[in-house]
C-alpha cells in the first residue's frame, strides 16, 4: 500500500476513476486539434481556431464522459497562447466533472523529471491534471519524481507498455538478460506499485487496442489500462475482450478521430461518443 493511502490524504486518482467509470462508462476522448481537423471544422490553424475546438469539445462531453485527453504537442506548437488555451480546457473539463489525462509522453531523469511532474501533477501548477502519460525507457526508476508526486497528490500515470505503432516492437518487445520483455518489465513495476491498492490502482499502462492476443502478458496489475487504438486505428470496441481478457473491466478505451470528426455540431459530438460508449459496454458487459 502506498506511503498515500495509508496515511488517508487526497482520494487516489485510481478510486476517482474507479467511481468515473463506473458512473459515466469507461471512454476517454482524445482532444486532438490538429491542424486537418481543425480545417474539417471550418476552422483556421491558429489559437483562435484552437480556442474554439477545444472548448467545443468539452462543453459538448464534459458532463457525460469519464475521461478526456489532450495531447499536449497540439497546444504547444501555438507557444505560449497555446498552452493558456491549454490550461482553461483542463480547468474547465475537471469543473464539469470529467477527469483529466494529460497527454504529454514526458520522460527523463532527476531534476528534469521532477520538473516534468511538477508541470502536470503539482497542485499550483496551472496545468494540474488528473493524470499524465509518461515513457520509461530510461530505466522504471527515472520515472521516481512523477511517481512520487502523483503519489502526493492523488494523481495517477499512464506508463507506455505496450504501445500500438509498429515501431515500438523494437524496445518494448527486446528482451532482456533475464528473459524477459521489456514491456513485461514494466507491467511487473506497475503491479508492484499498485499492491494493496483499492478498488484501483493509480499506476497504468498504455496498452494498444490493435495488438491482438496478448495472452503472454500479464495485464493484470491492479490499475487501469489505457487503450488507444479504437476507431481510426482499426481496432473496435469487440476487440477488447479479446486482447486484454480477464483485465477487460480496468480498460479505459481512448478515441479521438472517431468522436472529433463528428464537430464541431455539439450534437453530432455527443451522439457519437454516446455511440462508442455503448458499443463499449456491450463489449465488457
Amino acid at each position: 500500500m502506498t506511503s498515500r493511502q495509508t496515511q488517508g490524504l487526497a482520494e487516489p486518482f485510481g478510486a476517482r476513476l474507479r467511481r468515473a467509470m463506473d458512473e459515466r462508462g469507461p471512454l476517454c476522448v482524445g482532444i486532438d486539434p490538429h491542424a486537418s481537423l481543425l480545417a474539417d471544422w471550418g476552422l483556421n490553424d491558429d489559437v483562435a481556431g484552437l480556442a474554439r475546438f477545444t472548448r467545443t469539445v468539452v462543453e459538448a462531453l464534459g458532463e457525460t464522459v469519464a475521461v478526456f485527453k489532450p495531447q499536449a504537442a497540439f497546444f504547444e506548437r501555438f507557444g505560449s497562447r497555446g498552452l493558456a488555451v491549454l490550461e482553461t480546457a483542463v480547468a474547465e473539463a475537471r469543473e464539469r466533472g470529467a477527469l483529466v489525462l494529460m497527454d504529454a509522453k514526458r520522460g527523463d531523469i532527476g531534476s528534469t523529471m521532477a520538473a516534468y511532474a511538477e508541470t502536470f501533477l503539482g497542485k499550483d501548477s496551472p496545468l494540474f491534471s488528473d493524470a499524465l502519460t509518461v515513457s520509461p525507457y530510461l530505466g522504471y526508476g527515472s520515472l521516481k519524481p512523477a511517481v512520487e508526486l502523483a503519489d502526493e497528490n492523488g494523481c495517477g500515470l499512464f506508463v507506455l507498455a505496450l504501445t500500438s505503432n509498429p515501431e515500438g516492437q523494437e524496445v518494448q518487445h527486446a528482451v532482456r538478460a533475464d528473459g524477459s520483455t521489456v514491456a513485461a518489465t514494466m507491467l511487473a513495476h506497475l503491479k508492484a506499485e499498485n499492491a494493496g491498492a483499492g478498488p484501483l490502482g493509480s499506476f497504468g499502462a498504455v496498452v494498444g487496442a490493435t495488438l491482438g492476443d496478448l495472452s503472454a502478458y500479464d495485464l493484470a496489475v491492479n490499475g487501469p489500462l489505457l487503450a488507444p487504438g479504437i476507431g481510426a486505428q482499426g481496432a473496435t470496441p469487440a476487440d477488447l475482450p479479446k486482447v486484454f481478457g480477464d483485465a477487460v473491466r480496468n480498460v479505459v478505451p481512448s478515441v479521438s478521430r472517431g468522436v472529433l470528426r463528428h464537430g464541431p455540431d455539439v450534437a453530432g459530438l455527443r451522439d457519437a461518443a454516446a455511440r462508442i460508449a455503448e458499443d463499449v459496454a456491450a463489449a465488457v458487459g
